[in-house]
């Protein structure tokens, strides 16, 4: 079986494959709309083992780093990832990357942040919906803050976000981070929500749609001279791969974290390879910050 080349990018001092494995899967959070039953059996499926034989599968098709939280959030019950993180490295001999989902908090900034640092990760970043919230309340400093701190620690420190205004908000503030995380998907899919229904502000009530404007968000990212992480490039399992890495890649993500089953892996790992190097040839708009 031939080996697969994928690319790498650098955030900061941190060397990343432009491929990423995403964490909600292994914590049960799979996005699954009206039906009932998926987060169970996504925490029936991923076991300790299924999710260090995920990983090993990664490292073998040269993703070198995951995404996953320091705690289990919303009440999925108990969050594997740590557990786990520390198992596949001690006794599996693991060295895939771990780059960390915080949560920190108004009063305590720092309690979340601190978990990362002390269990071995790469870098932090603040969830997405504490970073929305922070910039719709006009608490720019709790974010830059917590974001020192982390930097301070010598990891790379980003922001994740759901809506186009955060890094509108902190680019026009000077805010210091390494990287962004922020939804990226085209709408071009049965399910989206059409474009006279969508909200002036936030996202459609209905759980398909994370990215209400992507022409205008590749146009302001276009201007950022950092590093982009794009997520929910498949609308959480309605686009297919070589559509959503496509679309993503070629309007000026950096690198995508993608939530996948084993199964999956070395497949997503080929298409970004090849998708990447097709674009590479040709040129982008965006130059590439990672």
């Amino acid at each position: 079986m031939a080996s697969v080349q994928l690319p790498v990018g650098k955030i900061g001092p941190v060397r990343i494959s432009r491929l990423i494995c995403g964490g909600n899967l292994v914590i049960g959070s799979a996005h699954d709309r009206d039906l009932l039953y998926v987060a169970a059996l996504m925490r029936a499926y991923f076991t300790d083992r299924k999710i260090m034989e995920t990983w090993q599968r990664c490292e073998e098709c040269g993703i070198d780093t995951m995404i996953g939280p320091v705690n289990s959030p919303y009440g999925y019950g108990e969050d594997p990832t740590l557990r786990v993180y520390r198992r596949y490295r001690d006794e599996f001999g693991g060295r895939i990357q771990w780059l960390a989902q915080t949560y920190p908090k108004s009063d305590d900034l720092t309690g979340s942040i601190r978990k990362a640092i002390d269990n071995g990760a790469v870098g932090a970043f603040i969830h997405g919906n504490i970073v929305d919230n922070w910039v719709r309340l006009d608490r720019l400093d709790l974010i830059a803050k917590a974001l020192e701190f982390i930097r301070k620690n010598g990891l790379i420190a980003g922001c994740a976000c759901h809506y186009l205004e955060v890094p509108v908000a902190l680019e026009k503030a000077g805010i210091g981070l390494d990287f962004y995380m922020k939804t990226f998907h085209h709408d071009h899919y049965w399910s989206a929500t059409p474009k006279a229904e969508r909200p002036a502000q936030g996202l459609p009530p209905h759980d398909n749609m994370w990215c209400t404007d992507p022409e205008q968000t590749a146009a302001f990212m276009a201007t950022v001279k950092k590093p982009w992480i794009a997520f929910k490039v498949l609308a959480a399992g309605a686009i297919h791969p070589r559509d959503g890495f496509r679309y993503a890649f070629e309007n000026g993500a950096d690198f995508l974290n993608v939530g996948m089953f084993d199964f999956q892996v070395r497949e997503n790992a080929i298409l970004a390879q090849q998708i990447i190097n097709d674009i590479r040839s040709k040129g982008r708009q965006r130059l590439w910050m990672g």
